[in-house]
């Protein structure tokens, strides 16, 4: 009989990892404390150790995505400026509002 093969969530391995770096018990102790094989534990660290450079240039990623949307986004209400502009001068213009 096969047995269900058990799924953790990220949060859940993340929350091990810290405890492995953490360095306070020994992963034999957090493979008891967890119920989850050492070898387990070893891959998830290495796992984590070896993804976490990448955390940090998505982060970068994001946040010149999110610059290049703002700058967009201000050119495009800039350029709505000046048309508004220009379409209010035409209309003073054309009503005879605009005196020189």
């Amino acid at each position: 009989m096969k047995q269900k093969r058990k799924r953790y969530s990220p949060e859940f391995k993340a929350q091990v990892v810290l405890e492995i770096l953490k360095e306070e018990k020994s992963l034999t102790e957090l493979s008891s404390e967890y119920g989850i094989h050492v070898n387990q534990l070893r891959k998830w660290k290495t796992q984590f150790l070896e993804q976490m450079p990448q955390l940090f240039q998505k982060q970068n990623k994001d946040q010149e995505k999110m610059k290049a949307d703002y700058e967009e986004q201000i050119e495009n209400l800039y350029a709505e400026v000046g048309r508004l502009t220009t379409q209010l001068s035409w209309l003073k213009k054309k009503s005879g509002i605009y005196h020189n």
